[in-house]
């Protein structure tokens, strides 16, 4: 698999922060959070996959560019960033040896903390 950082997500999903569209939540509670396919199917007929692909942290080039299966690392509803998928996220990445995207959802981790103070 040809997994790498979708920089134009990290940087959305840091400017989400900034503006504070943040759900302050725990890790557990992501898969409760997280976008149903049927909302994902929703918003790419609405949005495209081009603003879909703005929210998760890796692309997967084994996938083709229209599909919903070459996006991974989800970071959020289509609407505000959770601290629990960033997470799961900084989690799943360090599992499967994901060097550039485990350090950007560190980084968001981190902006969360500070915020949190």
């Amino acid at each position: 698999m040809a997994m790498s950082l979708n920089l134009k997500a990290y940087e959305h999903a840091r400017k989400l922060v900034k503006d504070r569209r943040i759900v302050f939540d725990q890790r557990a509670e992501w898969d409760v959070h997280r976008p149903t396919p049927e909302q994902e199917d929703q918003f790419i007929a609405e949005h495209g996959f081009g603003e879909y692909s703005l929210w998760f942290l890796g692309i997967d080039d084994e996938h083709g560019e229209n599909t919903k299966t070459r996006f991974r690392f989800p970071y959020g509803d289509f609407d505000k960033l959770h601290k629990c998928a960033v997470l799961s996220a900084e989690v799943r990445a360090a599992q499967y040896d994901y060097e550039d995207i485990e350090t950007a959802a560190a980084h968001l981790h981190g902006m969360l903390t500070a915020l949190e103070e």
